[in-house]
């Protein structure tokens, strides 16, 4: 089985090989130049402050003294203890196109620092000094993430698409770049040429540069350009099989990787900086990759640097390049067959150290004190669009792979619209109504069966907090290079709103009637119309909140203490009246303040509640609701209906900031750390 997976995998690499030097010879007849990019690094320094020791570990006494530190530590009121750590140390460098790049360098020696710092992805938190630039132009110039495409160590994959979705959606997404406006020009030329091309290659650049797009939006399965990158990574085995996580059984790990080297190469990108592509995977895979980046470098002018962990002998001779990283500095840059003369003459032959190394450095700074020409870049090689395709299409993609996510997670609506049937079932049994009396206390009863309905609906929306933490590694994953932060949330807002629906009418159908409230169907609607805002509004503010805490922990510690205030303050727990003066402003904030108005207003300003009380000159329903601090004015309702509604808007205008602001935060490699614990004890020794 294995000599035939071998023979399959020699037999598509030859076949690729084949295709791509008869779409380079088509280019070639009519002198066309491909675009190509060019990269320089010169003096790149990156550090970072980091807490050393006891004051690393992630503990809560860690996290509360850190916080309150920072906190001082920006009012200059006090020093901070963090200490630096230099993750890169003025690095300098040429990445030139055509010629496939090795970086090597033992576990914490700052290569995905590096990669990152090479196409614009650095954490914000990190210090950065130096320069780098793509054909001479600095990143302010274009759109460095558009320009470029990074590939992760982590393997961040939606687990209820198949690879194949997967792929067709990052491709709807990033678009065809600049293929359409090359072909117009090759067919152009070799119209005037007369020219007539091979009607493979032909259809496949078409298929590429027009149809991949139309057939996304028709909602075609298939695309000619997701087939290619399956077939060449050998992933046309599980193509249709889900991604899969720990609860979803799904592709294998080594797929995973593989997936995830895919979704950056149907894009458009044509500098791609690979971060241990290979873990995970058999020599033999590995191989076979390599060699379908080396053709592609060689045959379609790429820019390629892929950072390994221990090679094998025969993957290391598809390299052209090797880039040697240690503790943050560069020791070797420069062709592969010559590192070997490097060390030895570095370390038994020349005590002096002058050889190799020093002719390659020599060479480099002559070179790149030349600067880049800019007119020599192809226009087409830098991206100065934010994204690979329109607004609406970019929307239309995230919408449908909404849709589809919606459908492979069946089983946790239909388990929520089951919970809510639950509860509506004790609900309606507790508060059961078997005669109508119009009193003071059956109000107090009702009040409180309103209230319960209000807090059911609103922790029915709790289960979005959970789902959307789960999503934002992969949303962060693919924010910059596929869509902002607009085209998913907005989609997921309008696909909660038929469950919402649902559930709401689950809830009033069944417990209306049978709880006894107010008769008139009108009255009726208007519930069912509250009890949905507020259900849309709790799962905005869910999601909100998701996206604020960004992890489960602090989401879950955060939200329990919100939801606390809200229904403390709400006006049942402890009514209007009764709360003090300091605190009064938490009730005008709290959206069950307004819930608890609107829905109180509907059922208590029914005629039947308007029978005057005995010994009073007021009705029935005016006296429960003066006696809860609810205001009896009629208009509360349309007040509260636009308040839900306003909170619900303003949560989800502040998920979508807030998934563009906040990022995940910095996490440094505990060897990193483990190495500046190391330098300050050898320096406290000496």
């Amino acid at each position: 089985m294995e000599g035939k997976n071998h023979d399959r995998s020699e037999q598509v690499a030859l076949d690729n090989e084949r295709f791509l030097r008869k779409l380079r010879d088509r280019i070639d007849k009519v002198e066309i130049d491909l675009p190509k990019i060019e990269v320089r690094f010169q003096d790149l320094h990156v550090d970072a402050d980091v807490y050393v020791g006891g004051r690393a570990l992630p503990t809560l006494y860690n996290y509360t003294i850190n916080t309150i530190e920072e906190l001082f530590g920006s009012l200059r009121l006090s020093p901070t203890k963090k200490r630096v750590l230099t993750i890169l140390d003025n690095v300098t460098g040429i990445i030139k196109p055509c010629r496939l790049t090795l970086l090597l360098g033992p576990p914490g020696s700052g290569k995905t620092t590096f990669l990152k710092a090479l196409c614009g992805k650095l954490d914000h938190d990190l210090r950065v000094s130096g320069n780098v630039t793509y054909n001479g132009c600095e990143f302010s110039e274009f759109v460095p993430h558009r320009t470029s495409g990074y590939i992760s160590q982590t393997d961040l994959h939606t687990p209820e698409l198949t690879a194949r979705e997967t792929l067709n959606f990052s491709c709807r997404c990033q678009g065809v770049g600049s293929r359409y406006d090359m072909l117009a020009e090759l067919c152009r030329r070799e119209k005037a040429a007369g020219i007539k091309p091979d009607p493979d290659i032909d259809a496949f650049m078409k298929a590429r540069a027009i149809v991949i797009i139309a057939l996304a939006l028709e909602g075609q399965e298939r695309n000619i350009r997701t087939d290619y990158v399956l077939k060449v990574l050998g992933l046309d085995i599980c193509a249709d099989t889900l991604v899969g996580d720990q609860m979803r059984r799904g592709i294998s790990g080594g797929q995973k990787k593989r997936l995830t080297t895919g979704e950056v190469l149907v894009g458009p990108a044509k500098a791609l900086f690979m971060d241990e592509i290979s873990t995970g995977l058999d020599s033999s895979t590995t191989y076979q990759i390599v060699k379908h980046l080396r053709q592609t470098v060689h045959n379609a002018d790429y820019t390629i640097i892929v950072s390994l962990l221990q090679p094998a002998p025969e993957v290391y001779n598809l390299f052209d390049d090797l880039i040697l990283l240690v503790e943050g500095r560069i020791i070797f840059q420069g062709p592969c067959n010559m590192v070997l003369d490097f060390f030895t003459l570095l370390g038994f032959k020349c005590p002096e150290r002058k050889g190799v190394a020093d002719f390659l450095q020599e060479d480099l700074a002559r070179e790149l004190k030349v600067p880049y020409d800019k007119s020599r870049s192809n226009p087409a090689a830098l991206v100065t669009k934010q994204y690979g395709s329109t607004s609406w299409n970019i929307f239309q993609a995230c919408f449908a792979k909404e849709v589809l996510l919606m459908k492979r997670n069946a089983f946790i609506y239909a388990f929520k619209t089951t919970q809510i049937l639950v509860m509506a079932t004790v609900s309606m049994t507790v508060f059961l109504r078997t005669q109508n009396h119009i009193s003071v206390t059956d109000g107090t009863i009702l009040v409180s069966s309103l209230f319960y309905s209000i807090v059911v609906i609103t922790f029915n929306g709790f289960a979005e907090l959970a789902m959307t933490i789960n999503r934002l590694p992969i949303f962060y994953k693919q924010q910059n290079l596929l869509y902002p932060s607009w085209a998913f949330s907005v989609p997921v807002w309008i696909m909660r709103m038929p469950f919402s629906l649902l559930e709401t009418a689950i809830w009033v159908f069944l417990t209306y009637w049978v709880i006894g409230y107010a008769p008139e169907v009108g009255r009726f609607f208007r519930q069912f119309l509250l009890l949905f805002t507020l259900h849309n509004m709790a799962m905005s503010g869910f999601r909100f909140m998701a996206s604020l805490g960004r992890t489960m922990l602090v989401a879950n510690t955060f939200g329990s203490f919100s939801l606390v205030l809200v229904f403390t303050l709400g006006g049942f727990v402890i009514s209007r009246n009764s709360i003090h003066p300091w605190w009064i402003w938490a009730y005008w904030s709290s959206p069950l303040m307004y819930a608890q108005n609107a829905i109180a207003v509907n059922e208590f300003t029914a005629p039947r509640w308007r029978v005057l009380a005995p010994n009073s000159t007021e009705s029935v329903g005016t006296i429960v609701l003066k006696a809860r601090g609810i205001f009896p004015d009629p208009s509360w309702f349309w007040i509260g209906i636009g308040a839900l509604v306003g909170f619900a808007i303003f949560f989800n205008i502040f998920f979508t900031i807030a998934l563009t602001v906040l990022k995940r935060k910095i996490i440094l490699l505990y060897f990193q750390v483990a190495q500046l614990l190391v330098s300050q004890l050898l320096e406290n020794h000496r």
